[in-house]
């Protein structure tokens, strides 16, 4: 569906985009310059992250590249000298593709909930279950709530409310396997630094996964047309770069903590094995 929007509606979704492409962009590049820096047994986790932003980089580019086209401006008569005004921002007929934003979330989503994962200190078997389950759970919340995000005539909200609540489903499991699910191997944690960098990781996704939900029932609180479409852009965008880049940067901070403590853990058996000075 197409809508009118104002300059200032279209500007402010524009820059929004743009600032949340270059988030992606830049925090991917730090990660993976950044990679030779961790331990060879921390490095998965990293590469995931980097991997989320980087996905999540094109699709912005291309989510960027959808709502350009889809507006332009109208030319006034010309002045005479061969220059023309600006006249109103009008739809060019191209409606804006908001589709991509869920194929950027069915790949990055089971990706970000892994990269927790593989932080935690779990065995073998254990986390590739939590990591299964997790990104079976996430890839079904998306599929559930795909359809309802389609939906923005007012006449039709219910079906909205509807595939909201089925995506909410998966999306309280996810919420509580964070808490509560993965609590056991928080604790198991013996360096308290590490440890509430973990904790601080879980609670980022946590919140900034709260904020989802909230902007989807955007245009069910009455927001209509343009308006619910710019403040479902801001706020998903908002969201994406806490949940992405926020939480990317606290894996790396997370592996370089466990790589110095597997440095400072081998550093007395190594002397004493005469591979370093004494």
């Amino acid at each position: 569906m197409i809508y009118d929007v104002s300059e200032a509606q279209f500007e402010v979704v524009y820059d929004a985009l743009a600032f949340g492409q270059a988030c992606m962009m830049s925090t991917t590049l730090f990660l993976f310059f950044r990679l030779g820096a961790v331990h060879e047994q921390f490095k998965t986790p990293v590469m995931i992250a980097g991997l989320v932003t980087f996905i999540a980089s094109f699709y912005y580019m291309r989510i960027f590249e959808s709502w350009d086209n889809a507006y332009e401006y109208s030319l006034t008569e010309g002045n005479g000298d061969g220059s023309y005004n600006t006249g109103e921002l009008v739809p060019t007929g191209r409606p804006f593709n908001d589709s991509l934003r869920y194929m950027d979330w069915l790949l990055t989503v089971p990706l970000l909930l892994m990269e927790i994962v593989l932080v935690m200190k779990l065995e073998k078997g254990v986390a590739v279950k939590k990591s299964t389950t997790l990104g079976v759970s996430a890839a079904l919340m998306i599929i559930l709530g795909y359809p309802g995000e389609l939906v923005m005539d007012s006449d039709n909200l219910d079906k909205r409310w509807a595939t909201w609540g089925l995506a909410m489903i998966p999306f309280i499991y996810i919420v509580y396997e964070l808490i509560f699910g993965l609590k056991g191997a928080l604790e198991s944690e013996t360096d308290e630094r590490i440890r509430n960098k973990i904790w601080w990781a879980t609670r980022v996704t946590v919140v900034s996964w709260l904020t989802y939900p909230l902007v989807y029932i955007i245009p069910m609180l009455g927001a209509e047309g343009a308006t619910a479409v710019v403040g479902v852009q801001l706020g998903y965008c908002f969201s994406d770069i806490i949940s992405k880049c926020g939480v990317g940067l606290l894996i790396f901070q997370i592996t370089s903590a466990k790589s110095q403590q597997a440095i400072n853990d081998a550093t007395p058996l190594m002397k004493a094995q005469g591979v370093v000075d004494a």
